[in-house]
């Protein structure tokens, strides 16, 4: 499997896996509860568009961000996969403490619920944001590298795809699946999290150590 692939679908399991849009069809439904089919659709559409836009906005200016704040790549890997593990572990072994892992936001009526807390933080949160810092940080170059790029790009849209395919339909997804299957799902994914979040540590802590022998060695 070459690089572009691996790429691909590591952006697009661990998105999806944070995003985890299986876990916030009861919130969803709560939030739009009484609502007709259009509204739903609607307000899933506004709120996937809305997650989309900060995706774009941390992976083109996130770069520039640590650049700016002098923080290495190799320290954003680390504290990326730390934050990826604690929540894949919250996800796989759900406890009490959960809730303050994966936020809970307030409720609100009509449109206003699309950007929060639907987008903001249940579907772009500190996982989101570690998630995109990370995968951008394979990329160095973005014009020598397009399409990793582009591979990127490409896992972030069809995560918001999926996304909003479960959250249009969510009512169909729900008597299907039932309380039980979206349970295993969750905890399944949250397996895969923590593996990706050890990964981003592994090589992380891997070119921290690269850096320092070859600054040492000059």
């Amino acid at each position: 499997m070459n690089t572009v692939t691996t790429l691909f679908l590591s952006t697009f399991t661990t998105l999806l896996a944070i995003i985890n849009p299986l876990a916030a069809l009861p919130v969803f439904l709560k939030l739009l509860e009484g609502q007709d089919k259009g509204t739903h659709r609607r307000i899933a559409w506004k709120a996937c568009c809305y997650a989309t836009l900060l995706l774009f906005f941390f992976l083109i200016f996130g770069a520039l961000l640590l650049k700016i704040f002098e923080v290495p790549l190799s320290m954003v890997r680390i504290v990326g996969g730390i934050i990826l593990m604690r929540i894949g572990f919250a996800l796989f072994m759900p406890t009490s403490d959960t809730a303050s892992i994966i936020p809970n936001a307030p409720t609100g009526t009509g449109d206003t619920v699309a950007f929060v807390p639907l987008a903001m933080p249940l579907m772009f949160g500190p996982g989101a944001i570690a998630t995109m810092l990370g995968m951008a940080s394979f990329v160095r170059h973005p014009l020598a590298e397009f399409p990793s790029l582009a591979a990127i790009v490409a896992a972030m849209l069809v995560t918001m795809v999926t996304t909003y395919l479960i959250l249009a339909y969510a009512n169909t997804v729900v008597r299907y699946i039932g309380p039980h299957g979206i349970d295993a799902v969750t905890r399944i994914v949250g397996f895969f999290v923590a593996a990706i979040g050890m990964g981003l540590i592994f090589h992380g802590v891997m070119e921290a150590i690269q850096t320092y022998l070859l600054e040492k060695t000059h």
